[in-house]
């Protein structure tokens, strides 16, 4: 058997603001510098203590592993980042509100933008700035669907991540809510309906035990604290959606 955990970074200062995020480097907050130290003293708790992490580039992803490895008595545990565990890009929805991007554009391509797995939000343009720092020195896509996300991220999952695994390491994956979705979409053989319907809450570790296919052997795993994982997954779906109004949606 074989013990992954992913882990989504936590509270970052424009999820507390309600913005779309994507590769912009923006840091943790208090609370989810809390809500890191939290997932490493579940691990902990759990006897589970990752051989080895793996992080994006991002701040965020990175500044939650070491906050959580330091919590569970782990600090020196080698953590490894890279770019194909990012956030996915949201083009020019990046540092854009949700809720106004809902009343602007409508329930229906918001909700596609956000969580289906082929349509992509639309792409930066000249008039939205440079290029989000941070994402290292290769050039940033101008947006993705989760299946791009997916077609950079698998290629880390079998080369460098299954190998870990394979070795007999307990591993930790420390990235974001569509770099997750992407992977467990991977994990579970989820249909495009069932990933519609995924969301990945901030700061809980889910636990994956794999057999030797690396092959779940509970679907979607479980998370360590799972009561507080299901009304946090349920925050997520419902982003956007606290200051919005039916009757504001220009689009269906």
């Amino acid at each position: 058997m074989h013990t992954l955990i992913l882990l989504r970074h936590g509270e970052s200062e424009w999820n507390s603001r309600n913005l779309f995020t994507g590769w912009v480097d923006v840091d943790l907050t208090p609370h989810g510098e809390e809500q890191a130290r939290r997932a490493g003293r579940l691990l902990r708790t759990a006897g589970l203590l990752p051989d080895v992490a793996h992080t994006s580039v991002l701040r965020r992803s990175v500044r939650t592993g070491t906050l959580a490895l330091a919590a569970l008595g782990r600090p020196g545990a080698p953590l490894t980042r890279s770019r194909r565990l990012n956030e996915r890009h949201y083009g020019a929805l990046q540092g854009k509100d949700k809720s106004a991007v809902l009343r602007e554009y409508g329930e229906e391509r918001f909700r596609l933008w956000r969580r289906s797995y082929d349509v992509a939000p639309p792409p930066l343009t000249p008039d939205d700035g440079p290029a989000p720092e941070g994402a290292d020195a290769e050039r940033a896509p101008l947006t993705e669907s989760l299946a791009d996300v997916s077609a950079r991220l698998l290629p880390h999952w079998h080369d460098v991540i299954a190998p870990d695994l394979r070795a007999g390491r307990t591993v930790l994956v420390v990235a974001h809510s569509n770099s997750l979705r992407a992977l467990a979409a991977h994990l579970d053989g989820l249909d495009r309906d069932e990933l519609m319907e995924l969301n990945i809450p901030t700061g809980i570790p889910l636990l994956y035990t794999l057999d030797e296919h690396l092959t779940p052997i509970v679907r979607g795993g479980r998370y360590l604290d799972p009561v507080t994982a299901a009304e946090a997954a349920r925050a997520v779906a419902q982003e956007g959606y606290l200051t919005w109004a039916p009757g504001s949606r220009t689009t269906r």
